[in-house]
């Protein structure tokens, strides 16, 4: 057996690494592709130099005699957001825990076509989308996954025709926060940065005035916005920016729901800074239950996006699909949310 060199050896081919290992080629190529009928003593010398040259064959070359690329494909919005990283980062632990290699890409508006003919060129096993992506274009790839028979998966948007898709319930998750408000006696609900063109947003406004209207409320005289006022730059400001407009308005919300906790934060200090008491004036509360919320006093209500189940969702119907035969018939998994209640939230009139 070689002994272990002074100074890296680069290798760049599995017939370089047999001269190496000094064993015929088809020796080593039946160990790398993991043929068990080879003597106790050659896979040791083989292990042995791997470990000393670090030398890796070739995934395309494994593929192609046969052997799976075990990589996933994953297409993201951005990594602008804590949750957008905890949701990445529990689906690669998970697909690592798997036997999966998650490759990530953060797209540009408009790029997922050549992203994907990237994947397909590394012939990955599926590819998964994460975010917001417009629902026109994310329906044009998934066509084109289905043409190809490539198992795919989208996390957090729903209602993409033919998509396999994981999500949080945003829609029961806001009547939640309703109802429970309304049981506090909360009748009119500000709402805080829940605008803009992404289903997201869509699915937790239907379930507000899902919940307004069973409670027997009119959703035009119960629920009050001021975002078309005001350009969002900032979450944080955009909050503060969005509480002085409500501070200038009669008669004031007794309850605030916001589109994330940054906003809820920012909403409730400037609240607190105007003299306003929380919970005895007014009640917030944010949404993705992150860190921040534990640096008001009170503490923030929020709700929980359960991204670790949603992950583990994931690789479970990824898994699955990667394991049995390519169908079309899409599939449909919703997360049941969580709310956190840290003391933001009391009686109204308190």
């Amino acid at each position: 057996m070689p002994a272990r060199p002074t100074q890296p050896v680069l290798i760049r081919s599995t017939a370089e690494f047999a001269r190496y290992v000094g064993l015929s080629r088809s020796t080593v190529s039946r160990a790398l592709n993991g043929h068990g009928d080879l003597r106790p003593k050659s896979m040791e010398r083989i292990q042995a130099a791997i470990q000393a040259t670090g030398f890796t064959p070739n995934a395309h070359a494994l593929h192609l005699r046969g052997r799976r690329s075990a990589m996933v494909g994953v297409c993201m919005e951005n990594f602008l957001t804590p949750t957008a990283v905890a949701k990445v980062s529990a689906l690669q632990q998970g697909l690592r825990d798997a036997g999966l290699v998650a490759l990530i890409e953060v797209l540009e508006p408009g790029a997922s076509q050549k992203t994907l003919e990237h994947f397909r060129s590394l012939r990955v096993e599926a590819v998964v989308f994460i975010g917001h992506f417009e629902t026109a274009e994310l329906a044009a790839r998934i066509t084109e996954l289905d043409r190809h028979g490539t198992p795919h998966l989208v996390i957090d948007s729903v209602g993409v025709r033919r998509a396999n898709t994981v999500s949080l319930d945003r829609t029961q998750a806001m009547a939640d926060v309703v109802t429970r408000l309304h049981a506090l006696g909360h009748r009119r609900f500000g709402l805080l940065g829940l605008s803009g063109n992404f289903q997201t947003v869509a699915d937790r406004l239907t379930g507000i005035h899902r919940a307004v209207t069973e409670l027997g409320l009119d959703p035009a005289a119960s629920l009050l916005a001021y975002d078309h006022l005001h350009a969002r730059r900032d979450h944080f400001e955009y909050g503060a920016v969005l509480a002085q407009e409500f501070l200038q308005h009669a008669p004031r919300p007794t309850a605030f729901i916001a589109v994330n906790d940054e906003t809820a934060v920012g909403a409730l200090l400037h609240f607190q800074a105007a003299g306003l008491s929380v919970p005895r004036d007014f009640s917030m509360v944010g949404f993705n239950n992150q860190n921040i919320c534990l640096m008001t006093r009170p503490a923030l209500s929020s709700v929980d996006q359960q991204i670790a189940e949603t992950a583990r969702i994931a690789v479970e119907i990824l898994t699955r699909q990667i394991a049995r035969p390519f169908t079309t018939r899409p599939l449909h998994r919703l997360v049941r949310p969580k709310f956190v209640d840290r003391g933001s939230i009391g009686p109204a009139g308190a």
